[in-house]
Parts: structure tokens; sequence; C-alpha cells
């Protein structure tokens, strides 16, 4: 079945990732988020490379290390995730990129705009800490 809105597995995992770090005061290490989210721990651990370049989290390395916001969750927004794996959501005119469209009007009138908008609202509005 197909989706009209679809979130990338790196972005669902980030944001996944960390909320679950959010929610606990101890270091949480890619097994463990690997294990909560069923994923690959191979493609988490890219994942959470970029989310240590973002300085959204910080990383100690060793058979006790993992991973730790470096912010408080109140002040991440779900969109700081999404643009620290995904990068910025841009609002495209014409859902197929198109520079000249061969009708008068828009035949998806907008809705592809108004639920790209729509999303990015939302992931800007909530905050991390809504969700533990």
């Amino acid at each position: 079945m197909a989706k009209v809105v679809t979130l990338s597995e790196a972005a669902s995992l980030a944001i996944h990732a960390i909320v679950l770090i959010a929610s606990t005061d101890k270091l949480v290490n890619v097994n463990k988020i690997a294990e909560a989210t069923a994923s690959s721990k191979n493609h988490l651990a890219k994942v959470m490379q970029r989310l240590v370049k973002s300085n959204l989290v910080s990383s100690t390395r060793g058979p006790a290390g993992g991973f730790v916001l470096k912010k408080s969750a109140s002040d991440i927004s779900l969109y700081d995730i999404y643009f620290a794996v995904e990068g910025p959501i841009e609002l495209e005119h014409c859902p197929l990129d198109r520079p000249i469209c061969p009708f008068d009007k828009c035949i998806m009138g907008g809705v592809i705009h108004k639920l790209t908008n729509d999303f990015k609202k939302y992931l800007m509005t909530e905050k991390v800490a809504n969700f533990i």
C-alpha cells in the first residue's frame, strides 16, 4: 500500500533514539537503542554519528559508553532532529519539481505543499520533552 507522507528510516530512528535517550539519566548505547527500535545497529550507528555532529547528543566510547543529550529535552524540537539527519524541509511549488506545468491550475490543488508545511510546523512545534 502506498503512503502519501513518508518519513525516512534514518529520520525515524533519530527521533526515536533521542526520545529514548531523553527518557533516562543514564548513558544509552547503540545496542539498547537498536533493540528498542528493532533496527540495524550499523544503520543506527551512522544516524547517531549525524546527531553527534549536529551537537544534539554527545557520545562516550567504551564498554560502559553511550549517548546523552547535549541540550535539555525541552530545547530540542523534532525538527532539530529531522534537520540533523535529512537537512531542511523545502516547500516546493510543484510536487514533481517541474519548472513548467502543462496545466493552468495545479491538479493537486496545493495539497502537497499544505501537507509539507503542516508537517514542518508540527516538527518545529513539538519538543522531545513532550514524549517523555
